[in-house]
């Protein structure tokens, strides 16, 4: 009531203003989001989770180096990172030749990081780790997954309909295509067939860790299971099959006591996983 009566309705964008990707509001959310992988207003944040330690863990490419590569034009999106030179990089402030070389080694190291990293290293909405890792091992390869419907997607376990449809919007944007086929021509590994292949003894079994091991991280155990076919969750229940109860552990272990779950020791654990 408080709009001049010649006032013309607003229309929220259906296009990014900075890019002019497609724009999209989820059902039940308040924000309009730009699906556009590349897009300059987000590059420098995406690069920064594209390098992190759990996504496709480069070292040396931190905050200042990213800020640099994007605002002298050297990057645009993640592929644009395959084709730095250390003599490109050796230019920029604080970036020695030796300092330069190295980070040029490990953003090379990184394209045999596997399927489950590259997808959370995409940035998917709603794709963390774990999400990454089903939908690799569900479909294998990059190209399945592209050809994969929402419906098949939503049908695995742990997915559902929500994670699906933001799965299959990123795949909809011809900008995040051009992106994943010049990171396929830049030589990233996009399968995950071995994985596929292998044996996956702990399929159907859920696992819950506690405590601090010594032979190997939390994370790397929790890789190590979802690899062979299991599943991690944060809590325990019924219907968890093992609780790993390393030093220290807190309250978790107790609950396994409690509800009669299994436990096994970081021995135990090593002899199950064939370690």
């Amino acid at each position: 009531e408080r709009r001049l009566p010649d006032a013309e309705p607003f229309l929220m964008p259906t296009h990014c203003p900075v890019c002019k990707g497609q724009a999209y509001r989820p059902e039940g959310e308040a924000i309009w989001r730009c699906t556009n992988a590349a897009c300059p207003a987000q590059l420098k944040e995406r690069l920064q989770h594209w390098g992190s330690r759990r996504a496709m863990d480069i070292e040396h490419l931190g905050e200042a180096v990213v800020n640099q590569l994007v605002d002298r034009g050297l990057v645009r999106d993640f592929a644009d990172l395959y084709h730095l030179t250390a003599e490109q990089l050796a230019d920029l402030p604080r970036l020695a030749e030796k300092s330069a070389r190295n980070l040029v080694d490990a953003i090379q190291a990184s394209k045999t990081r596997g399927l489950a990293r590259l997808l959370h290293a995409l940035g998917i909405r709603m794709v963390g780790e774990r999400g990454a890792r089903l939908l690799a091992d569900r479909f294998n390869s990059m190209t399945a997954l592209r050809q994969a419907t929402e419906a098949e997607i939503a049908g695995i376990y742990g997915i559902g309909p929500k994670i699906a449809q933001a799965v299959s919007r990123f795949f909809s944007e011809p900008a995040n295509l051009r992106i994943i086929e010049r990171l396929g021509a830049a030589g990233l590994v996009m399968e995950d067939e071995g994985a596929a292949r292998g044996p996956r003894p702990l399929a159907g079994k859920t696992f819950v860790v506690t405590g601090g091991l010594t032979s190997l991280s939390r994370d790397e155990a929790k890789e190590l299971i979802e690899k062979l076919g299991g599943r991690v969750a944060g809590s325990v229940s019924k219907k968890t099959s093992y609780v790993v109860v390393g030093e220290a552990p807190g309250s978790k272990a107790d609950d396994a006591r409690r509800l009669g779950v299994l436990t096994l020791d970081e021995a135990q654990f090593r002899e199950l996983v064939g370690r």
